[in-house]
């Protein structure tokens, strides 16, 4: 077995139409496909990405709160790559989005930033040029 790339990552929110603007909108995630699971009272999100990953959103009635702080086990962060982290700090901090201060990975060079989701759910931005 080869493990090509990521396929997919899966998120729970708490909001869904928050959740949806905060990807679509403010981030500007592509909708590829929007359901509504009646047997689950769920929706399903798929919104994918310029490179071909996809990030699926989920709603779920009565989830209970992801543990950011201290970090528990399991998911960390999810990353993306962009061309300029400075613009888009800027970009985000524009949009009314809190964004950290810009750092420097100490082992690459390059810099990143983190900000948080409707639901506290970390995001890096990479720089990769």
């Amino acid at each position: 077995m080869q493990l090509r790339r990521i396929h997919h990552v899966a998120l729970i929110c708490t909001d869904y139409g928050r959740a949806k603007h905060f990807y679509t909108e403010l981030l500007g995630l592509l909708v590829l496909a929007e359901q509504y699971r009646v047997e689950r009272q769920s929706w399903k999100l798929d919104l994918a990405l310029p490179d071909g990953g996809r990030l699926e959103l989920f709603s779920f009635p009565e989830s209970p709160a992801r543990l950011s702080r201290p970090e528990a086990c399991g998911l960390r962060h999810l990353a993306f790559a962009v061309a300029d982290v400075q613009a888009s700090k800027a970009e985000l901090e524009a949009k009314g989005i809190p964004v950290e201060p810009l750092r420097l990975d100490e082992y690459t060079g390059k810099r990143f930033v983190f900000f948080a989701d409707p639901d506290g759910l970390p995001i890096e931005l990479y720089e990769e040029q």
